[in-house]
């Protein structure tokens, strides 16, 4: 069964796991001791209103649907944060992207980081 995620410690505990970037998304993953496969969604003000942010959601939801159920990792965690291009992407270049996050994720292929730690308060420095 495929549930969905709703706690913030789920979200910040896929964050600390696999990172896979792909142009419209990136794919976090991270084993969930036997909860099942489970999703979140992510879009951060950044992309864009309101209405920008919820069509995102959408198409990523109807993405993990659709991918899930064949290729989600059993007992993991994904979390799908979209990025600023992914609303204007082909839905099919999407679907093709998210089943190769998903087979890279499956490996064990994971990207590195793209920034360090942050500074001592957590946030920009002034």
């Amino acid at each position: 069964m495929i549930c969905v995620l709703t706690r913030r410690a789920d979200f910040l505990a896929a964050n600390r796991g696999l990172r896979v970037a792909r142009p419209g998304f990136v794919l976090l993953t991270r084993p969930n001791d036997g909860a099942g496969i489970r999703y979140g969604i992510t879009v951060t003000k950044k992309i864009g209103n309101a209405v920008v942010r919820n069509r995102m959601k959408r198409r990523i939801r109807a993405l993990l649907r659709a991918a899930l159920p064949e290729g989600g990792l059993p007992d993991h965690d994904h979390v799908l944060i979209g990025r600023e291009g992914g609303v204007e992407r082909a839905f099919a270049a999407m679907a093709e992207e998210l089943g190769i996050a998903l087979e890279r994720a499956a490996a064990g292929k994971g990207d590195p980081p793209r920034r360090g730690p942050r500074g001592p308060r957590g946030g920009k420095r002034r």
